[in-house]
């Protein structure tokens, strides 16, 4: 049994990640064929970087992804906060259950609805909405919160909430409770959020094919664009730079989200080190 497991998790991985390995494999490619690797080059890195098109993509893709996980994460800690501090629990299941719903959601849906959206409101004649870089900051935005959210509320469900009470017992104004004591214990799930936000706006196609402007592209699109034409052997290496840069992310979100655990070990060998001596 323990044989048949291993080969059934090597097929699984090789499915998961054989294509994204030929993808990294022949981006090095100088001959520019899955034909035939003539020699491990990086000809196609140097021609992606001076593809000015694809290289301002890649500016507007880093651009909206920075904001839009940055405001996402602002307004996600908060919401998570205020969850945290809700008495009914009716009502906290309710609004947690409501939350969630966007994460459920085909992307596709998100993406019409909030075309739907915009279209409605550009005819508002004082609003004057424009579809381009304003809606897709709003769009990643709002597709951002949930995973904001479900990364930080378990970090306030986790903290001892004496730690709160002793601090405002001891003189501490609310705001400041919370900078000094509870955003150091919730900030593994702040990064987190942050991380998996840019991770999932620089990557995202869906929602944004309905909601950008010719004059705005995000790389996704850029990409898109292209495999209705001839794909150059540059596109693989930009996807391979973009798996690489995701991770890299997700990688960093893994630790940020471990990284809650070292002080409770630590404390526990500082603990047998004293009981030891004794």
């Amino acid at each position: 049994m323990k044989v048949l497991s291993k080969i059934y998790m090597v097929l699984v991985f090789g499915m998961l990640y054989a294509p994204i390995v030929v993808l990294v494999l022949f981006s090095f490619n100088r001959a520019g064929s899955f034909n035939n690797y003539s020699e491990f080059s990086f000809y196609w890195y140097r021609e992606l970087f001076r593809d000015s098109t694809a290289i301002d993509a890649l500016k507007n893709s880093l651009i909206l992804a920075t904001l839009s996980s940055v405001i996402a994460t602002v307004i996600g800690t908060l919401a998570a906060y205020g969850i945290s501090r809700m008495r009914n629990k009716y009502v906290k299941t309710a609004i947690t259950s409501v939350t969630n719903i966007p994460m459920m959601n085909p992307d596709i849906v998100t993406g019409v609805s909030m075309m739907l959206l915009f279209a409605a409101a550009s005819a508002i004649p004082f609003l004057n909405v424009e579809m381009g870089f304003g809606t897709m900051l709003i769009a990643h935005t709002t597709f951002n919160l949930p995973y904001v959210i479900l990364s930080v509320l378990p970090k306030f469900k986790q903290m001892d909430k004496h730690l709160t009470e002793a601090a405002l017992d001891l003189g501490c104004t609310p705001a400041k409770t919370f900078l000094k004591v509870e955003l150091p214990f919730i900030l593994p799930g702040v990064v987190s959020g942050l991380m998996l936000g840019f991770t999932l706006s620089l990557d995202d196609f869906v929602i944004s094919h309905f909601v950008s402007s010719s004059d705005f592209k995000t790389l996704p699109l850029y990409v898109y664009n292209q495999t209705a034409h001839d794909v150059k052997f540059s596109m693989y290496a930009l996807c391979a730079l973009m798996v690489f840069a995701i991770l890299v992310l997700m990688i960093l979100v893994n630790f940020a989200g471990g990284g809650e655990k070292k002080p409770e070990h630590r404390k526990k060998r500082k603990k047998a080190r004293v009981v030891g001596k004794i």
